[in-house]
């Protein structure tokens, strides 16, 4: 009988361990949120009118409208040779912080009860419901902004409303599917999410430049409609209910998980939750991780853009560096973590420190990036800290404590939007942002203190 190609794949599929299948889905359902999240943040550069951009001399710069680095010109030449990538709306500095952090705003609403959703119902479903949703409304984008601005923010705050109840619901996935010794890599794979920022940045920036920032919303709609079709097809609530799975693979993390989990449905400590100092210090820690990451995710292409002057390919490009760097340390240390448990703060005071001396390295901006990947870069092992300390502290509610420390800490994303517009509303330069940038290592610095003192694994 002749093997064809296909059914020698479903062979090779079937030789995989169906829980290996499993954490690549986790990975690409956070790559795909964040695809679908981040967008924004390159895309709006292009859909409005430049504001006052930085007038100091740039590293580098040449006399190419095309190359890497644009040359020192002033607001009033920069508006006269503004590129045409699509329709321009006038949206203030203000305005477009509010739609930048509109989709936390939606992100709060959802992300507490979703932990308690997902014990209750499971995980599968709800992922798979945020990506196709998501999928939909980014496409519909650009329908939103022709209507104007407050359509805009609200497809946002749709977006955000479905986008948090992603984390959550993998969290009460990964109390099912991984083994104890596994469960370092399962949460590694949450990185999918900084993976997501990687490709979307550089992507999103092609994308404007050679076709218009609408394709820059549908390209990355039609990819997330596949991914969660796959969804689907790959993912079940448990692997004793998985169709696939073999019996002694799922005999083995049933085994391995003993009586850690339980199969009843349990109501939240939420007193035990309120009194205990392990958890209010992950809830604090969490808060200021999440300032960091969604400071970053919001802000860094304007950095980019306006301040150290990259044209958007190139500013997407670069401002996705420190993502990349963050998603290869959180894989090392999401391998080697149990060994490294007590260096793990370093995740949140060593990015701290590097955001200090961002403060005081001068105008250079490739030393710029370079610092901002470092510091983001040393953030990964925050695998270890705050992304896997709710499994820690109880693993049958795994999901609720990592619903309840996101809502907390999502407030974060829209916050540092508007402390960005604050300081940039008239202009754009080193001097005002090393105020945002000081804020940001005290985010990351004080509650890692306070997580030394308090917090715990157990």
């Amino acid at each position: 009988m002749v093997v064809t190609p296909v059914v020698q794949l479903i062979k090779a599929y079937d030789r995989i361990p169906t829980r290996f299948n499993v954490a690549i889905m986790l990975f690409m359902a956070c790559l795909i949120s964040y695809m679908l999240r981040v967008n924004m943040s390159v895309n709006i550069l292009a859909m409005v009118q430049p504001i006052q951009s930085n007038t100091r001399p740039i590293a580098d710069a040449d006399n190419s409208t095309t190359g890497g680095v644009r040359p020192n010109r002033t607001a009033d030449q920069t508006t006269s040779i503004v590129p045409n990538y699509g329709p321009r709306y006038n949206w203030s500095s203000h305005e477009q912080s509010i739609i930048l952090g509109a989709y936390f705003y939606g992100y709060l609403i959802s992300s507490l009860p979703a932990g308690i959703l997902a014990e209750r119902f499971g995980g599968r479903g709800m992922v798979g419901v945020s990506l196709a949703f998501s999928s939909l409304f980014t496409a519909l984008t650009p329908l939103a902004a022709e209507w104007g601005m407050w359509m805009t923010i609200a497809n946002r705050v749709v977006l955000g409303i479905l986008g948090g109840v992603l984390y959550p619901a993998l969290h009460n996935l990964i109390s099912k599917w991984a083994p104890p010794d596994e469960k370092g890599k399962f949460v590694s794979a949450l990185m999918g999410g900084t993976f997501g920022t990687v490709v979307t940045w550089p992507l999103v920036g092609v994308l404007i430049e050679t076709v218009g920032w609408s394709f820059a919303f549908y390209i990355p709609a039609a990819i997330g409609a596949i991914v969660s079709a796959l969804w689907y097809l790959i993912v079940a609530d448990a692997p004793s209910v998985h169709p696939r799975i073999k019996a002694e693979e799922q005999e083995y993390i049933q085994k391995s998980l003993g009586d850690t989990i339980s199969k009843s449905k349990l109501l939240p400590p939420v007193l035990s939750l309120a009194t205990s100092l392990p958890f209010l210090s992950l809830l604090v820690l969490h808060f200021g991780n999440l300032w960091g990451l969604y400071f970053l995710i919001t802000a860094a292409p304007k950095f980019m853009s306006e301040v150290l002057g990259f044209n958007l390919a190139k500013a997407g490009f670069l401002a996705a560096m420190p993502y990349l760097a963050r998603s290869l340390a959180a894989f090392l240390f999401g391998t080697v973590g149990d060994h490294l448990r007590k260096k793990a703060l370093l995740a949140h005071i060593i990015p701290g420190l590097f955001l200090v001396g961002l403060i005081y390295i001068g105008f250079d901006p490739y030393v710029c990036v370079a610092i901002i990947t470092l510091s983001l870069g040393f953030n990964g092992a925050s695998t270890m800290t705050n992304l896997q300390n709710s499994q820690d502290l109880a693993p049958n509610f795994a999901g609720t404590l990592y619903g309840i420390i996101n809502f907390v800490g999502t407030s974060s994303g829209f916050i540092s939007p508007m402390l960005v517009a604050h300081f940039t509303a008239e202009r754009s330069t080193m001097d005002e942002w090393r105020y945002v940038f000081l804020i940001g290592a005290a985010a990351y610095i004080l509650p890692a203190l306070l997580f030394v003192v308090f917090g715990s694994g157990q």
